[in-house]
């Protein structure tokens, strides 16, 4: 069983959740950048959680089913159509041997997740099918043409009769936690993080999420040696211009990083268009310690 790819659309890629654990080997995590709605859409169809799907950035997928499959679409709400006839996200969808799946551009947010039951079962590597845009490492990203096997079938979906699928929030409020180098930074640039307004840049992909807004003021001169990085970290270049890093970020890095978004918080991002007005707040437990 297999799923043809007619149109791959902007961006499309295979992800799952990716590659935790090997940091200390300069491997990134990656993996899908909203994994919220991969695992719901994994559930969906019936899935584990961790199966690999399509994350398919602005939405123009078009593939052809070569079996009878049920899939599931979760993510920014984005047309879908099934063998030409409109499908809703968020629900399991039975798709007939040889129907055409199309999905369409998401009217506000980014990034749309398909999963099929069985999973994507493009080859592992290190444990792994996620591409992974900084390292190279995985599978290439989809192109017109491709034909990814699907693997068998691991349960029936389960029964759902409410969809899952909201439109993302068109500005984000972002819970920042302090450190580790919030002290290469003058007081003004932290109250200036948690009271400016900030948006997000064109220049932002599965590697970070640029923002545009303030400049965060340092207050020693140099740079740091190369220290590790987690997912969210807020990183600030000699521009000053804070850089969220998501899924595909380096695993080390030179410029000082002022504070980490708290990892409920990251998922959002993933949604996040340039133009998005992004607010920082500190945790409860994070303003109580200070």
């Amino acid at each position: 069983m297999s799923l043809e790819i007619i149109r791959a659309g902007v961006r499309t890629t295979v992800q799952d959740l990716g590659r935790p654990g090997l940091a200390h080997l300069g491997v990134p995590r990656s993996g899908a950048l909203d994994a919220g709605a991969l695992r719901a859409a994994n559930r969906l169809a019936g899935n584990p959680p961790g199966a690999a799907g399509l994350e398919i950035t602005l939405g123009g997928l078009r593939a052809r089913a070569t079996r009878a499959m049920t899939l599931a679409v979760t993510g920014t709400p984005a047309p879908i159509a099934v063998g030409r006839r409109p499908a809703d996200p968020g629900l399991p969808l039975a798709v007939p041997a040889g129907a055409v799946i199309d999905i369409g551009r998401p009217a506000a947010g980014l990034r749309v997740y398909l999963a099929v039951n069985g999973g994507i079962a493009v080859p592992p590597v290190l444990g792994s099918r996620s591409t992974d845009t900084l390292s190279g490492l995985g599978p290439e990203p989809v192109r017109d043409g491709d034909v990814l096997p699907v693997g068998p079938a691991a349960a029936p979906p389960p029964g759902v009769d409410v969809a899952l699928c909201r439109p993302p929030a068109a500005a984000l409020r972002l819970r920042v936690w302090p450190g580790p180098r919030d002290d290469w930074f003058t007081a003004d640039a932290w109250r200036t993080l948690l009271g400016a307004g900030y948006r997000v840049s064109p220049q932002t992909d599965r590697i970070g999420a640029r923002l545009t807004g303030p400049a965060l003021t340092r207050a020693r001169d140099g740079e740091l040696p190369s220290e590790g990085l987690v997912l969210g970290a807020i990183q600030v270049p000699a521009d000053g211009q804070p850089l969220i890093f998501l899924a595909d970020h380096p695993t080390t890095g030179g410029y000082p990083v002022i504070g980490v978004v708290d990892p409920s918080d990251v998922d959002a991002l993933a949604q996040a268009r340039p133009g998005t007005a992004i607010r920082f707040t500190r945790p409860r437990e994070a303003a109580a310690a200070r």
